[in-house]
């Protein structure tokens, strides 16, 4: 009765997906989307890969234009300041909760007045004190959230004043485009998104800067006054928001505005703020946005940016954020989707990390590198072990075909399929978000397992596993095999482009602290950025572009080659005076 009801369910879960394809926004719930993206079908099972070995090859690649590992690791990196420092250019919208007794940071320079229309609150008082500046002294507002505020976060340094791409997803709501010759226009900005947002209850709107902010919409709506005091602070001469001067004072409260982001570097991120994945936006969804394709063929991950868009392509966008906006409350199969990708992301990174680490080794002597492939083997096995079929059968050396790892196909499957197989029977309880997030963890995992069994499976046949002893003529050629398992690893965590393995190395000592060339304190002047890949037209001409140029590239202001600035790369910076950015 039980197996008759499941595939009942499954076949219902069929069937909705096969409506789903025609009609892709399903106002009464959405649930599920697009199979044809998802679902890799044989008889028996509406979603099971097939057991056919054929569909397990080992010199099957990832598609080009594939963006599973990109959602992967956006997704994983919701929410962190790191990540998110590094690629500032964010793809995601998401819906989420602030909880009740939240507080909310508030700072000004002069009045004591509580803001009677939109307005930028801090997660942290160390970021809303950097704006209480004045003649010694500054107002500070503390608010507390009396119930769960609604809000929309979108990744990536949101909350930089750059023409660049860090602020294209919210234009879109903003404006209906990205708009990056308005990219200091804030006020307009807040002002349009709290417009659009009062249908749907959103209290406000989730980016970064230097640290989380919130764009809060009503400050007597669902919030209520802690306190809000004259502040005594430093005397602080600024006339800009922007860091403009190096006196002791500026520098302390600038640094420690970085300080309190780094608390969010790594996973969770803030977790004062609660995600709903189930309403995912990804504008790496091919589905959704394919106009973005061809947008960003041939550019690196850094130049990855949502201008270019197609108005279609935004309307999508904007259909989906509605409907997801106007659901009364969370839906969908009830995976914890955050956990599952850090579970494989913890389950992967260090050991990949480390098997490269062995595989680097540039020793001259043969008994040298044959211990070390020898270890890179064993860490292979160590990954692959929950997966190590009994019932596989290691060929003899000799008798290999053309796949000579091919053997290994079960191993390959089960590594896949092991984190998914259990959810895929909820996939008629799906939201099309949700389907996109298991197909990016399926498309990830695959990549993985597929290179991790190859390795393995070669390591086997060369006799350097001392589990699965293969008898062999001659001994291995071990700088051959160490030089194509150095690509492949090399290859595989280029792809996957995890920000876990971006690091101070050495380790910072305990007077310093682990950064990122972060806006606005080493950015570039804007009127000397190239051109946008897309626009051959310099958008920073704009007044406040170079109002923002006038000031931040003063000569004693500290900047980064501009290299650094396109591709971040971590160091050392001292948390005691002097600093140095």
């Amino acid at each position: 009765m039980r197996c008759q009801s499941l595939v009942a369910a499954l076949s219902l879960g069929s069937a909705a997906l096969a409506l789903h394809d025609q009609f892709p926004i399903n106002t009464s719930g959405e649930t599920g989307a697009r199979p044809l993206d998802v679902i890799n079908s044989n008889p028996g099972h509406p979603y099971s890969v097939s057991s056919n070995s054929e569909q397990w090859r080992f010199d099957e690649y990832p598609p080009e234009n594939a963006t599973g590992n990109l959602i992967f690791d956006t997704v994983h990196s919701l929410l962190q300041h790191w990540p998110n420092t590094r690629y500032r250019n964010g793809h995601n919208i998401v819906p989420g909760v602030i909880p009740i007794g939240t507080l909310l940071y508030h700072g000004t320079n002069g009045s004591h007045m509580i803001p009677s229309g939109p307005e930028w609150t801090a997660m942290d008082p160390e970021h809303s004190i950097f704006f209480s500046r004045g003649n010694g002294s500054g107002w500070h507002l503390t608010l507390a959230a009396t119930r769960p505020l609604k809000v929309l976060y979108f990744d990536g340094n949101s909350a930089a004043k750059l023409s660049e791409g860090t602020m294209d997803t919210q234009d879109i709501i903003a404006w209906g485009e990205p708009r990056p010759e308005r990219s200091f226009d804030e006020r307009d900005r807040i002002d349009h998104l709290c417009t659009w947002g009062k249908e749907f209850r959103i209290d406000g709107f989730v980016r970064m800067e230097m640290s989380l902010e919130v764009m809060l919409c009503n400050f007597t709506a669902g919030v209520e006054v802690v306190s809000f005091v004259h502040l005594t602070l430093p005397r602080d001469d600024r006339s800009f928001h922007l860091l403009t001067s190096l006196n002791h004072t500026t520098w302390i409260r600038t640094f420690e505005v970085l300080h309190s982001g780094s608390w969010h570097n790594r996973y969770p991120g803030d977790s004062r703020i609660v995600l709903d994945l189930t309403g995912l936006i990804s504008l790496y969804d091919t589905a959704l946005a394919s106009s973005l394709i061809s947008v960003r063929a041939g550019l690196e991950r850094i130049d990855h940016r949502v201008f270019g868009i197609s108005s279609q392509d935004s309307s999508r966008v904007m259909r989906r954020l509605t409907e997801i906006a106007s659901r009364p409350d969370p839906a969908g199969s009830g995976t914890d989707w955050k956990t599952l990708i850090r579970v494989i992301v913890d389950r992967y990174a260090d050991r990949l990390e480390l098997t490269q680490y062995l595989l680097n080794a540039t020793s001259s002597d043969p008994q040298e590198l044959l211990g070390r492939a020898k270890l890179a083997q064993a860490q292979l096995r160590v990954m692959l072990t929950p997966y190590l079929l009994h019932s596989t059968a290691v060929p003899s050396a000799g008798t290999l075909g053309i796949y000579s790892s091919q053997w290994a196909s079960p191993i390959f499957r089960l590594c896949v399929r092991t984190h998914t197989s259990q959810i895929t029977n909820l996939i008629p309880l799906m939201m099309s978000s949700e389907l996109l997030l298991l197909k990016a963890v399926e498309d990830t995992t695959r990549e993985i397992c597929r290179v991790t069994t190859k390795m393995w499976a070669d390591g086997v046949m060369s006799g350097l596993d001392t589990l699965f002893p293969v008898e062999r003529n001659g001994e291995p050629d071990v700088t051959q095999i160490m030089n194509g398992w150095r690509q492949d690893i090399q290859k595989l965590m280029s792809w996957l482009d995890w920000s876990v393995w971006i690091k101070c190395q050495p380790a910072c000592g305990p007077e310093e602290m682990c950064y990122l060339s972060t806006w606005p304190i080493n950015a570039p002047r804007p009127d000397s950025l190239p051109p946008s890949p897309q626009n051959p037209q310099n958008l920073t001409n704009a007044r406040e572009a170079q109002n923002f140029a006038n000031r931040v590239g003063q000569p004693k202001y500290p900047t980064m080659p501009t290299e650094d600035w396109g591709k971040p790369q971590p160091r050392c910076i001292r948390r005691l005076q002097p600093y140095g950015f």
